[in-house]
């Protein structure tokens, strides 16, 4: 006796998502640059994933904490520094991969003499709209403004860490 296959669930009708090489939504954070690879639209809110292009001694945010969300960082080129707790650092080259589960006190910096690339992603997405809000707060080519940081980070369940705390 034959067996007949059935499909026992339904194939979904979902599209995939492309984002191509120079697509994007691009912005600057004040020398860095972002662009948005997914903001959360194509996975509900599942996953934000963006591309940073750091120029060489560029400082990143304040060491800080997330409440909320997850990250992961994935060096595409050049090198970066993890900036962690208890004053330790991790520097990164090209390839590299690092997960900040929540509550991981970190930052990043560039510097070092060449650009760095990174993919940064996001679990939920929410975060995406973090530098949305933030490049509205500081002016693109400028440095970037430690207060409008604070206060941007504040509308997303982000804890500064305190100088004596690092």
């Amino acid at each position: 006796m034959a067996a007949t296959s059935k499909q026992l669930v339904p194939t979904p009708d979902i599209s995939v998502n492309l984002v191509r090489a120079r697509a994007g939504e691009t912005f600057k954070l004040g020398t860095i640059t972002i662009r948005i690879m997914e903001d959360g639209s194509n996975t509900h809110d599942r996953l934000g994933t963006a591309e940073f292009t750091i120029p060489p001694h560029t400082s990143g945010p304040p060491m800080h904490w997330h409440e909320m969300h997850d990250e992961t960082f994935l060096v595409l080129s050049g090198r970066m520094r993890f900036h962690v707790k208890d004053g330790n650092v991790i520097n990164c080259d090209s390839g590299d991969y690092v997960t900040v589960p929540v509550r991981a006190p970190h930052t990043f910096s560039n510097p070092f003499d060449e650009e760095c690339r990174f993919l940064n992603t996001f679990t939920p997405a929410y975060y995406i709209n973090y530098f949305k809000l933030l490049s509205q707060l500081t002016e693109a080519g400028k440095p970037m403004d430690r207060e409008a940081n604070a206060k941007a980070m504040a509308y997303f369940a982000t804890i500064g860490v305190l100088d004596s705390d690092i």
